[in-house]
C-alpha cells in the first residue's frame, strides 16, 4: 500500500470517527428521545470497584514499578566508571522511569481515595437525609 492510500484510509477513518461523535453529541444535545435526562448512573459499589482497581493497580505497580533500579542504578555506574555515555544515558532513562512510575503511583493513590472518600460522602448524606427528612419529621411541619 502506497503512503498515498494508506493517508487517504486514515483520513477516512478519522472521518468517520469525527461523524459518528457528531452524531452522537447531537443526540444528547437534543434529547436523544429522553427529553434531556440522563439515563447514566454511577453507584456507589461502582465507585468502590473503581476505587478498589486503583488500589490494586497501585499495589501491582508498587512492586513491579522498581524491580530492575538496583540492577539498572549499578549497570549505569559500571559504565559511566569505564568512561561510556551509554552510563549516563542509562541513569538518565531510569531515572525518568521512576519518576513517571511514582507520578502512576500518586494518580492510583488519589483515584482511590477520592472514590473511598465519595462513596462515604454520599453514604453519610444518605443517613442525614433519611434521619432529618423521615416522613414523620416532615409530617410535624404540616399539622
Amino acid at each position: 500500500m502506497s503512503f498515498e492510500e494508506a493517508w487517504g484510509h486514515a483520513r477516512t477513518a478519522a472521518t468517520a470517527r469525527q461523524n459518528a461523535t457528531m452524531r452522537l453529541n447531537q443526540a444528547a444535545s437534543s434529547g436523544g428521545g429522553n427529553s434531556g435526562a440522563s439515563d447514566y448512573k454511577v453507584t456507589s459499589p461502582d465507585l468502590k470497584a473503581v476505587g478498589n482497581e486503583a488500589q490494586e493497580l497501585f499495589h501491582r505497580l508498587e512492586v513491579d514499578g522498581f524491580h530492575a533500579g538496583a540492577q539498572t542504578d549499578a549497570a549505569a555506574k559500571s559504565l559511566a566508571a569505564q568512561k561510556f555515555k551509554t552510563g549516563s544515558a542509562l541513569w538518565t532513562a531510569w531515572d525518568t522511569w521512576r519518576s513517571q512510575v511514582e507520578a502512576l503511583l500518586s494518580a492510583c493513590a488519589h483515584i482511590h481515595n477520592h472514590l473511598e472518600d465519595t462513596v462515604i460522602t454520599h453514604r453519610n448524606h444518605e443517613e442525614e437525609l433519611a434521619t432529618n427528612h423521615s416522613l414523620a419529621t416532615l409530617d410535624k411541619h404540616f399539622k
